[in-house]
């Protein structure tokens, strides 16, 4: 009888104590102050849902980066009465925004990955170039993929083999004179969608000229073009310098990517 007492005094205890933690629960989230995504659903329902789709967002994961994390504090934000850039919100659309402060925010949870250790040394932070430029945590990933790209014009591919994103459409939104190669004649599968522009260039950075995935262009033809690697008993100078000396890699109007037409391209 003294055992089952004992029992039950224990029992009451602790029913007690989880009765008042759960009290004190409800406190702490009563005064914790209005924020994080529940504050941006009711103005940004779209972007929000499109967030939490993504692998960034991680919907159903409450540890995971919220709103908060790149855009900085909501609740001053509303408090504000909302608005472009009212409370100290971050907007990436805003141009007045230096691009290294925008980049700075992506950074600081990628700075350690391996693809971005040439991003100080790449062209494209040299020209201003910031990560939203490229990439949109608000879009739909392509099949296959789990970040989405920027597409701001439409596509030109006249057949596609593929339903991946493809990266032409998003680099030649700037390299406007890249994308008027890949329309001639004689280009590489870059708008079928066999090859993409990553297969041969590193976006975040590279020590090499045009930011190419190798140390020289005959070594980056090469890769692919095994047969024309050699070595060959008969070597032909120009092909060990630079293949670029007798092709455009993007597109050309003569057959096999030539500069020109032969024998003109070989008499030049």
């Amino acid at each position: 009888m003294r055992l089952y007492n004992l029992f039950r005094r224990i029992g009451g205890i602790g029913i007690a104590g989880l009765i008042l933690g759960l009290a004190g629960l409800n406190s702490v989230h009563a005064a914790a102050p209005a924020g994080g995504s529940e504050a941006c659903q009711g103005c940004h329902a779209t972007a929000v849902e499109s967030y939490a789709a993504s692998s960034h967002g991680q919907k159903g994961n409450v540890k995971g980066p919220d709103c908060q994390a790149c855009h900085a504090n909501s609740a001053e934000h509303v408090k504000a009465g909302g608005g472009k850039g009212a409370g100290g919100v971050l907007s990436f659309s805003d141009k007045k925004i230096l691009a290294e402060k925008k980049s700075a925010v992506c950074q600081s949870c990628h700075e350690g990955n391996r693809h971005l250790a040439f991003w100080d040394a790449g062209k494209h932070k040299k020209n201003d170039v910031s990560c939203n430029n490229c990439h949109t945590l608000h879009g739909t990933p392509g099949a296959g993929a789990s970040f989405a790209l920027r597409k701001d014009n439409p596509s030109v591919t006249p057949y596609q083999t593929t339903s991946r994103q493809l990266q032409y459409e998003t680099c030649t939104a700037y390299h406007k004179q890249i994308r008027s190669q890949l329309l001639k004649p004689s280009h590489h599968p870059i708008i079928e969608g066999r090859i993409g522009c990553g297969d041969c260039h590193n976006p975040h950075g590279a020590l090499s000229k045009f930011m190419v995935k190798a140390e020289s262009i005959p070594q980056l033809c090469t890769s692919c073009h095994t047969e024309k690697r050699g070595p060959f008993i008969w070597g032909h100078p120009p092909v060990e310098e630079n293949c670029l000396t007798c092709h455009n890699p993007h597109g050309s109007n003569h057959a096999r990517l030539l500069a020109e037409k032969a024998p003109n391209v070989c008499q030049d």
